[in-house]
């Protein structure tokens, strides 16, 4: 079957725009491993402020990566999950985090 470059281009493009930049697979990672409050995941994330975490929730909330939750009558009144539509993404999550491990390896052997 012949590709489509210039459609494959586009669906990298896509990705890119939605997980790129520095805080959004941190940030998915924190949620999935538990944290699900604005403080527990910013504490989480070394560098992150207060600002940048807000913007990127907000953003990723848009597109229906995460769900926020609000319930003023309990003791955690915000929280944050990931959605299905989320999950579906970890499986490559967790090739770029082993990715990560072995060039980091791989670096270091060089060095």
């Amino acid at each position: 079957m012949e590709r489509n470059q210039k459609e494959e281009v586009q669906a990298l493009q896509d990705t890119l725009h939605v997980l790129g930049g520095k805080w959004k697979l941190p940030i998915i990672n924190s949620i999935c491993n538990g944290n699900h409050r604005f403080r527990e995941i910013e504490r989480s994330i070394p560098g992150i402020t207060t600002r940048m975490l807000s913007r990127e929730l907000k953003d990723m909330e848009m597109n229906m990566l995460i769900k926020r939750t609000e319930d003023r009558d309990a003791a955690i009144q915000v929280k944050y999950e990931s959605t299905p539509y989320c999950k579906s993404f970890g499986p490559v999550i967790e090739e770029m985090i082993k990715w990560g491990k072995s060039h980091r390896e791989e670096i270091i052997r060089k060095v």
